[in-house]
């Protein structure tokens, strides 16, 4: 057989063992792949596809084209909730990671119990967000029974000395929203604070070992050295926060009554709104496309941030 005939069939018998071995890795993964096109692919392409009819979840629908995208522009409830979740996502970005971050760094050094420590730190994020409502609904109760309050925040500004403190936190619209934005990071600091303190354990001792020969000081270390090698992990406890928070209902649908729904309502409240309150699925799919992109934009940018940072 001619030398150019035998690569001929060398490389067929190559390409086609290659081609078998694809094939069984794909059908492995195609469970999986099938599972996710199901539950994930599928409802994405089909809000889409709502997003530009009205229907109201039974019957047939009517193609109205861009109406529900230019109705959602000067929709304000919509655009205030935008707003609610916004305060609530800025007080975790500097409340709630710098906690975690405090706490990570405590726990890093060798100090006593600091397993002990971090099962403690950890107890919150795992918690129900029904059972987090309910033990802060009744930490910050303002009800009064036999001449004291039922409340436990305002029992202890009571009995210490501050009576002009003691306030009903979640019926007042003006302090509701910081209410629950403190409460969902008090709630999430957990997640931020196990994914920093082991960015933090993955550093070399050795870098420390050769600031403190340098003479740097403690400042110096941690903006010198532990601050740019945490970077990608703080990125990713930043972006982790912000789609964590701007998709919180559940905390407050536990907390809040109905009373105050403009007043603490958050772009996952109106979706469900529009489509249990006023049967407008359309709308609902319309205001979660908005949604979602406003998150993948922020998302973005965040990232071309950190980037930029990065360089300089």
């Amino acid at each position: 057989m001619p030398h150019s005939a035998t690569l001929r069939v060398h490389s067929k018998v190559k390409a086609a063992a290659i081609f078998k071995d694809n094939l069984q890795n794909f059908l492995f993964v195609l469970p999986a792949f099938a599972i996710f096109c199901i539950f994930y692919v599928y409802p994405f392409l089909n809000m889409i596809f709502l997003s530009f009819h009205e229907w109201r979840g039974i019957g047939p629908m009517h193609f109205t084209g861009l109406r529900n995208y230019q109705e959602l522009l000067t929709d304000s409830l919509w655009w205030d909730s935008m707003w609610h979740a916004g305060y609530i996502t800025l007080i975790a970005l500097i409340f709630q990671n710098a906690l975690a971050f405090a706490l990570a760094l405590a726990c890093d050094r060798e100090i006593r119990m600091k397993r002990f420590y971090r099962v403690v730190f950890f107890i919150p994020p795992v918690l129900s967000e029904v059972v987090v409502g309910l033990i802060w609904n009744w930490i910050l109760n303002p009800e009064m029974q036999n001449g004291r309050h039922i409340g436990l925040l305002n029992h202890l500004l009571y009995i210490s000395g501050f009576p002009q403190l003691v306030h009903n936190w979640l019926g007042d619209p003006q302090t509701a929203l910081t209410t629950i934005a403190i409460v969902n990071s008090w709630k999430g600091f957990g997640w931020g604070f196990i994914i920093l303190l082991a960015g933090l354990q993955t550093i070399d001792r050795q870098l420390y070992e050769s600031a403190m020969i340098d003479g740097a000081n403690s400042w110096k270390t941690f903006t010198k050295v532990v601050i740019p090698m945490m970077l990608p992990v703080i990125l990713v406890v930043v972006i982790l926060t912000i789609l964590g928070c701007m998709q919180v209902f559940v905390l407050i649908l536990s907390m809040v009554n109905e009373g105050l729904v403009n007043h603490t309502d958050v772009p996952v409240l109106r979706i469900l709104s529009a489509m249990s309150a006023t049967n407008r699925f359309g709308y609902a799919c319309a205001e979660a496309v908005n949604f979602g992109a406003i998150l993948v934009c922020i998302s973005f940018i965040t990232k071309k941030l950190s980037d930029r940072a990065k360089q300089v």
